[in-house]
């Protein structure tokens, strides 16, 4: 079990290079608080540049010989630490309820998507990693096709799921032979680290593993980046960040998964079970406060239906119970940072000065015994237009954009066109020919037939298009293509 357990105070962060927990010698230090209740739980070093370099030696020196790990011992390892996060499931689900402040029973499905992408990383290896081979393609000669790992590998984690953002490439990464170097968002350190303490207890060799906080310190990615030991980067996060991260890839010929924003929508046709769409809206919506890459802020109505769905939809979201994320019986926790409840509030203000009438505000709620924490209720914003900025840019907050339309065909046309982002849709419908049709036109890369959130399993990729992704490959299972590069071999004995 994980040796630190839970704390009310985490101190000051150390980084995992080599095998080892260090203390940085950097006098550079920003504040993690529990978004509750507002209260310090760790201070973290951001790290200096010595100390980056010290990461990459270590995993490029440990890639040496990780590399060469037989198959089954290396699968082995992948098996344990699927062991070892089924043993700290409980620890773990509270330190990120703790950090983040998604509600408990979110913070357990959480690690059970975890857990789902070391089984797949571990199914990759049996299936993906076998290559091909043709025996007497020509006379005498014998033609295969074999896989290998490139190398050290950058993965940045974002603040909005740094365990499930981390199971999406690094088990892969070291499923594949490869090194990593994991730099998360400044938003949920303490989180973070939890993953690497239960990662040690596998017993990794070291430096196939590395830690270390980065802060804001977009120079300090780009070191690493640009360093010629390093062969490329996973991310997930904004696509602002994003862009910058592809590009110096591009230059320096470095590979990359770059997973961005999207501007998501959930469509109700006027077939749809309006209960159970009221269900979906409120999950797609206002989960985990907002703070999910596949939960959707535009709410597309179609027909006459669209008074009945908003009075179903209102009133379940008046009655979400809005509180601390320990308490079983809360729905929606709060926003993980007061920068980015600021930032949402500040979207909110946008959309009433676009013309958007506020339905129900979420703004200056107070949990009793929690007034300090950065809480913010469902919002629901109604007489929005589809070329409002507010109907094209994300909230990553729960809000929520009521959007009349006549017809399915013009609901696509929406999805497709007003916003550059492509990351998911969904349609809940009772007709068939209408989720075919959904599902063939819209140019998103997750679509969901009568569901809030298209969340597909982990040995599917995440499938953005557009600008919510750039990149060689996608996050999860896909993200073997990332690590892996090919090699063809003839032989001729005759």
């Amino acid at each position: 079990m994980l040796k630190e357990g839970f704390k009310e105070n985490y101190g000051r962060l150390k980084f995992f290079i080599n095998g080892e927990w260090i203390e940085s010698k950097s006098n550079t230090l920003f504040d993690d608080t529990d978004p509750g209740t507002a209260e310090l739980i760790a201070q973290v070093p951001v790290a200096l540049e010595n100390e980056v370099d010290m990461a990459i030696e270590a995993a490029f020196n440990a890639f040496k010989k990780w590399r060469d790990v037989p198959f089954r011992d290396r699968a082995d390892y992948i098996n344990r630490l699927r062991a070892a996060f089924d043993a700290n499931h409980e620890i773990l689900s509270k330190i990120l309820t703790q950090d983040h402040g998604r509600a408990i029973n979110d913070s357990k499905g959480t690690i059970d998507r975890c857990i789902e992408n070391i089984e797949s990383a571990s199914g990759a290896m049996y299936s993906f990693y076998k290559g091909e081979y043709v025996e007497q393609l020509a006379n005498g000669i014998d033609c295969y096709m074999m896989w290998e790992p490139v190398g050290v590998f950058l993965i940045l984690t974002p603040g909005n799921i740094p365990m499930h953002a981390w199971s999406s490439f690094v088990p892969y990464a070291l499923a594949c032979g490869c090194t990593v170097i994991v730099a998360p968002s400044w938003q949920c350190p303490v989180a973070s680290e939890a993953v690497f303490r239960v990662s040690e207890e596998v017993g990794f060799p070291p430096g196939v593993l590395n830690l270390i906080h980065v802060g804001t310190n977009f120079e300090l990615n780009k070191r690493i980046i640009s360093d010629p030991r390093v062969a490329g980067v996973g991310f997930i996060g904004s696509t602002f960040v994003g862009k910058q991260l592809f590009e110096l890839c591009g230059n320096l010929g470095k590979r990359s998964s770059i997973n961005g924003n999207g501007k998501n929508f959930i469509v109700v046709a006027p077939d749809a079970n309006l209960d159970a769409a009221a269900n979906y809206l409120l999950r797609g919506c206002f989960g985990m406060s907002g703070q999910r890459c596949l939960g959707s802020d535009n709410v597309v109505i179609i027909g006459n239906i669209y008074d009945e769905m908003k009075e179903k939809f209102l009133n379940a979201a008046k009655n979400m119970k809005v509180g601390y994320g320990f308490d079983k019986s809360v729905e929606m926790g709060p926003m993980t940072t007061k920068q980015n409840k600021e930032k949402v509030e500040r979207f909110i203000e946008k959309g009433i000065k676009e013309g958007a009438r506020v339905l129900l505000d979420g703004r200056g709620l107070k949990v009793p015994g929690y007034e300090k924490g950065y809480f913010l209720g469902p919002t629901i914003f109604e007489d929005v237009q589809p070329q409002m900025e507010i109907a094209r840019e994300e909230s990553f907050g729960p809000v929520s954009n009521l959007i009349k339309a006549e017809s399915l065909d013009q609901a696509i046309e929406w999805i497709n066109t007003t916003t550059d982002y492509g990351h998911s849709a969904c349609l809940v419908t009772e007709s068939g020919k209408n989720a075919r049709k959904f599902i063939r036109e819209c140019n998103v890369g997750n679509v969901g037939i009568n569901a809030g959130i298209p969340q597909p399993y982990s040995f599917f990729p995440l499938g953005s298009k557009r600008q919510s992704f750039f990149g060689a490959a996608k996050s999860r299972f896909d993200s073997v293509r990332l690590f892996l590069d090919q090699k063809t071999v003839t032989v001729r004995w005759v």
